[in-house]
Order: C-alpha cells, then sequence, then structure tokens
C-alpha cells in the first residue's frame, strides 16, 4: 500500500513529536516512520514543532559563494578569450577555400585576416566580454572619476606642449620674414 493515501494516525503524531524531540530532522523522521517529508512538515506545524535549518541555510550559503565563484573564473576565461580572440586580428594566419568542380582545398598565409574574418573575431570577442560583464558585473564606478581625470590632466598638458610648439613655431616664422 502506498504511504501517501494511509490516514495519517495519532501514532503518527506521536512518532514525530518522539523523534523531533531526539533532535531528527524532517527528512529522517519521514524515513523512519514511512511518510512523505510534506507529511511531517504538516504534522509537525499542526504539532508546533519547528525544526533547525541553520545547517540547511549554512549550506545554501556555501552553494551560492561556490556559484559565484564558478561565475567569476567563468568571467575571468571570458575575458581571456576575448584578448585572445582580439590579438588574433593582427596575427598572420591561414586563408583557405574549397572550389570549383573538382572541389580543390586552396590556402595561404597572409599577415593578417581579411576584413570579413575580422569582423567575426571582433564580434565573438565582443560577445564574450559582454557575457562575462553579465556573469560578474563591474562593482560599481570606483577609479572612473580618477580615470577621467588623469586623462584631463594628461589632455591639458598635452595642449599646453602644443601651444608652446606652436608660439616657438611662429616665432621662428617672424624671424624668417623679409
Amino acid at each position: 500500500m502506498n504511504s501517501s493515501h494511509r490516514p495519517v494516525t495519532e501514532e503518527d503524531y506521536q512518532r514525530v513529536r518522539e523523534l523531533h524531540a531526539q533532535g531528527l530532522g524532517r527528512n529522517e523522521i519521514a524515513r523512519q516512520i514511512g511518510r512523505a517529508q510534506r507529511t511531517v512538515s504538516v504534522i509537525a506545524a499542526e504539532l508546533g514543532l519547528t525544526f533547525d535549518t541553520s545547517m540547511t541555510e549554512d549550506a545554501t550559503r556555501a552553494r551560492v559563494a561556490q556559484l559565484a565563484a564558478l561565475r567569476a573564473d567563468t568571467a575571468v576565461d571570458l575575458h581571456l578569450d576575448a584578448l585572445k580572440l582580439t590579438q588574433q586580428l593582427w596575427e598572420p594566419t591561414t586563408v583557405f577555400s574549397f572550389g570549383g568542380k573538382d572541389n580543390t582545398f586552396a590556402s595561404r598565409q597572409v599577415d593578417e585576416p581579411p576584413a570579413a574574418d575580422k569582423k567575426a573575431l571582433m564580434t565573438a570577442a565582443g560577445i564574450a566580454l559582454e557575457k562575462s560583464l553579465r556573469l560578474v558585473p563591474p562593482a560599481d564606478d570606483t577609479g572612473a572619476d580618477a580615470a577621467r581625470s588623469l586623462v584631463g590632466q594628461l589632455l591639458s598638458g598635452l595642449t599646453a606642449v602644443h601651444r608652446e610648439q606652436q608660439g616657438a613655431a611662429d616665432e621662428g616664422a617672424d624671424g624668417d620674414a623679409p
């Protein structure tokens, strides 16, 4: 007879109370009395009994942390894949084709991939980076203001050097005038 169709008895209530008092968890009680876990939960709730969920919570936290670490590892791998793909944009490669009525194979070395292949490499690199950032988004914008400030200072310095050079060139032009 299937235990799920068996009516819950007073003995079931008593066994749940006893086994709970011994510190057993819901799953173990269900195994010992031959009832579904849900049935044990209902009986326990009716008896006002609760189960210690700290082990479950700890295990869940550990699994969540493990998944976060795996996502971070995968994000790093995707970033490295994007780097490898973008490096291929400028490396020598072999181009090939099959063609003709005999479907012959032809290949040759070129200094860098053709434009269509570069586009495919960039697309693949972009997808890898996008997926990486979805797995582990940047924590915040810290450093962005500093980087903008550094770029601004660099531009100001370059502008000043350019003006100095332009001024020196203008003075030289005045001195050369007849």
